[in-house]
């Protein structure tokens, strides 16, 4: 699993666009009042908040300290806490529970498929957004190259779980939990900040290549993978990343 340090400052200043775009995902959810929700891989807690403006019960649970400090002083009203998705405490606790962007964060899926089923009462539903198969397929190909440039190791630094439609809704089925809905779709998504754009991205999501890189050349790396990946993603004035997302429901067999 990723690294649980996380600037959660520049995740809200400068990559918004992870929850932002994510709004739509809350039709899917159908929050209601008085319903116990689980927000799983909160963040910032900026969806929680719109979660609980429904008048549902909201726990908000991320594994970055940072992270899960920052949704408390945003937002004090609401319950957050720090928490691994691959060891949920919970049995039947919730009505539903939600996740935005935090999925492919974690290769060890089945646990993480396991707690939340036992976390939903009979009849709950599960909602979530994540990357899919082949997303930010042209990034890791650059992030690869500027290792290479580099003559660094690059094997194993790539720490994203991306899976297809039918892997997925696979594993869901077999722990007991009805995919109701499921697509994987396309979302070009442009970076702010111009050339600087890929940069702060990959200092915001990319530890696991960066660890790679001896601090005196991080910025030697940076410039590789911008060469590498400016054919494809460098649209005249920003950087368009190709986001590629899975986004599902599904409900506990009763």
């Amino acid at each position: 699993m990723a690294s649980a340090q996380w600037d959660a400052e520049l995740y809200d200043a400068k990559h918004a666009f992870v929850w932002e775009k994510a709004r739509s995902l809350l039709a899917w959810l159908e929050p209601r009042s008085g319903e116990q929700i689980l927000d799983l891989g909160c963040g910032t807690g900026q969806l929680s908040s719109e979660i609980a403006a429904s008048g549902a019960r909201v726990t908000g649970v991320d594994r970055s300290p940072e992270m899960v400090a920052e949704a408390r002083k945003k937002f004090p009203a609401l319950l957050f806490a720090v928490g691994d998705a691959r060891a949920l405490p919970f049995t039947e606790a919730f009505d539903a529970i939600f996740s935005n962007a935090m999925l492919h964060w974690i290769p060890e899926a089945e646990p993480v498929v396991q707690g939340i089923s036992r976390a939903l009462k009979p009849g709950g539903r599960f909602v979530a957004e994540f990357g899919g198969k082949r997303n930010v397929e042209r990034v890791v190909v650059a992030l690869e190259k500027g290792l290479e440039a580099l003559n660094l190791p690059g094997e194993g630094a790539n720490p994203w779980y991306y899976p297809s439609v039918a892997e997925y809704s696979a594993l869901l089925e077999q722990h007991g939990l009805e995919v109701r809905q499921a697509s994987l779709f396309s979302r070009p998504t442009k970076l702010e900040d111009g050339k600087d754009g890929l940069s702060a991205w990959i200092k915001m999501f990319c530890d696991s290549y960066l660890e790679r890189v001896p601090r005196v050349r991080r910025e030697d790396y940076l410039r590789a993978v911008e060469e590498a990946a400016e054919p494809s993603l460098w649209k005249s004035d920003h950087w368009e990343l190709d986001y590629r997302r899975l986004r599902l429901s599904a409900a506990k067999v009763d």
